[in-house]
């Protein structure tokens, strides 16, 4: 689903968003945008930015957080597993939960499973999933390498979220995983750390930015690499 996709945009239902900066993300050369948060999403709010996104001709996937805001129409749909929860309820009571009430009505053609490690000890997705950021290398390439080997899951999903990582982590992991695709967040806010980020992962995820400094999201365009 993410196949080719070197950048991605992802927009925060619960946050606003002027439509000139909208149609300047979708026209910019990203190769698709990513609709989801951690709090404060509801159907309205993610019904409304979806609309708003469909006028422009860019892939939109919709990353599932909350079950009671799911929305048909995406062109795919991402479900994150939290791999290095703390609360078992993020690894798959959540998931059980909504395949219980929607199952009947998933298409599964479009789903993907995202296997997250979480990172950033003072993000508030590590909050809700009580994360386990204390992390050795060795921890982090055992998660990726069950991710990979074991679940076999098409994405492994470093996440940062807010805050720069670490390259030389990015690296091992590039040369631990053999089958997933592996998909960076986290502090890209310059053209530098996009071409950094993007030697190791095949695809990386600007965020929070966008609501900081607009501009330097643009920058995270790099037309020699991406487009």
């Amino acid at each position: 689903m993410l196949s080719g996709k070197r950048h991605l945009f992802k927009l925060d239902p619960a946050r606003p968003i002027a439509e000139g900066q909208l149609e300047q993300l979708c026209t910019s050369g990203t190769h698709g945008i990513i609709v989801g948060g951690t709090d404060g999403i509801t159907y309205e709010n993610t019904k409304f930015l979806y609309e708003r996104l469909r006028r422009y001709d860019k892939p939109i996937y919709q990353e599932i957080s909350h079950a009671d805001a799911i929305l048909s129409g995406f062109d795919g749909y991402l479900i994150p597993l939290v791999l290095n929860a703390g609360n078992p309820q993020w690894i798959f009571q959540v998931h059980q939960q909504a395949i219980k009430q929607f199952g009947n009505m998933i298409d599964w053609s479009k789903c993907q499973v995202e296997g997250y490690i979480i990172l950033n000890e003072r993000s508030k997705v590590a909050s809700i999933t009580e994360a386990k950021t204390s992390l050795s290398y060795e921890d982090i390439l055992a998660y990726a390498r069950l991710a990979d080997q074991m679940l076999k899951l098409p994405y492994i999903y470093i996440e940062y979220s807010g805050r720069y990582g670490d390259p030389l982590l990015l690296r091992k992991l590039k040369h631990a995983i053999r089958n997933a695709s592996l998909i960076y967040g986290g502090g890209i806010n310059s053209e530098a750390k996009a071409r950094e980020m993007s030697r190791y992962a095949e695809t990386i995820i600007v965020g929070n930015v966008i609501y900081e400094n607009f501009e330097l999201a643009l920058a995270t365009i790099c037309d020699d690499f991406i487009c």
